[in-house]
């Protein structure tokens, strides 16, 4: 007796009738399938590259650094200068493990970071309100808007004698020094960052019946977060490079041994091999606040509205 097709296909398992309801176009077509596999062999490129390490993010900085390296003992073995003047990448290195057996480096890297991070957050603290009462009020805004622009532009280094006339040789010229460089910047930024958001967004929160307080800081200050978080980039760099020079110049009285003094202290001595490692250390303590507080901060937020595509390139 011939067999009921109706039956037959009742009798199939689940995974090839469903292959044969759902993809019948694909059997005749080759050409569908390689870019059907295509796309799901990105898919799941792109899931490992999310979930594992980005290398080239790790290892062409270090190929920068050794190549820097490099010249730099090249430019010592020519003998243009002396090595008192120019030592080479050893004689530094000797140098900071020298200071680092006498505890000038963590003593100076401690103060130093000390100093900046307290000094950062009353610079946040302080020209986050600031920044969005700015934005929101017209009339003062014109009013302090050059002011502010003003004080960014304004050299960090100019406030340190007044701030020692004013405070004397104590940590107080250091943090007024700081917050002058810092609460500028992180204003203009989140000025900035208020002036990019859609016009769209106060409207919502207008027929939502949001008071001017609710305004700022539920509406406003979220949707500026992009260029405030940029704000605080350049608060933070004002605010180490304001400490700096405050640290080189205020020396003495109660003001602790910072990188600042180690700096000077290798210039009074004439001995670059102090210098450069001071050098060093600040710019390593600069880069490694950006790659461990900043730039993960950054990739979040872009990462959270949509906006990392490409960045792995």
């Amino acid at each position: 007796m011939p067999s009921n097709p109706t039956t037959q296909e009742r009798t199939l398992p689940v995974s090839e009738s469903s292959e044969h309801i759902t993809s019948p176009s694909l059997k005749g077509n080759p050409s569908e399938l390689r870019d059907l596999e295509a796309g799901l062999d990105n898919l799941q490129s792109d899931a490992a590259r999310k979930a594992g390490i980005d290398w080239k993010r790790v290892l062409l900085p270090i190929a920068a650094l050794v190549v820097l390296v490099l010249v730099w003992q090249f430019y010592v073995s020519l003998g243009l200068k002396r090595r008192d003047q120019v030592p080479g990448p050893l004689d530094v290195l000797n140098q900071l493990v020298t200071l680092w057996g006498e505890g000038k480096v963590q003593e100076s890297v401690w103060t130093s970071l000390q100093r900046g991070l307290v000094g950062f957050l009353i610079s946040v603290v302080v020209a986050t309100p600031v920044g969005l009462l700015l934005a929101q009020v017209a009339p003062l805004r014109r009013a302090f808007g050059p002011l502010i622009s003003g004080l960014q532009v304004l050299p960090s280094v100019a406030w340190v004698p007044a701030a020692i006339i004013w405070f004397g040789l104590t940590d107080g010229t250091v943090y007024f020094v700081v917050l002058m460089g810092a609460i500028p910047s992180i204003i203009n930024g989140l000025i900035s960052g208020v002036d990019q958001i859609p016009p769209q967004y106060r409207s919502v929160g207008t027929v939502l019946g949001a008071n001017r307080l609710q305004m700022a800081l539920q509406i406003v200050l979220p949707a500026a977060l992009p260029g405030y978080i940029g704000g605080l980039k350049q608060g933070w760099a004002f605010s180490w490079r304001s400490l700096m020079a405050a640290e080189i110049i205020a020396v003495g009285g109660t003001i602790g041994f910072g990188l600042g003094s180690l700096l000077d202290q290798g210039r009074a001595l004439s001995d670059m091999a102090v210098v450069m490692s001071a050098i060093l250390l600040i710019l390593a303590v600069g880069i490694l606040i950006e790659l461990l507080v900043f730039g993960p901060i950054e990739k979040r937020l872009l990462q959270r509205r949509g906006l990392l595509a490409g960045s792995s390139r």
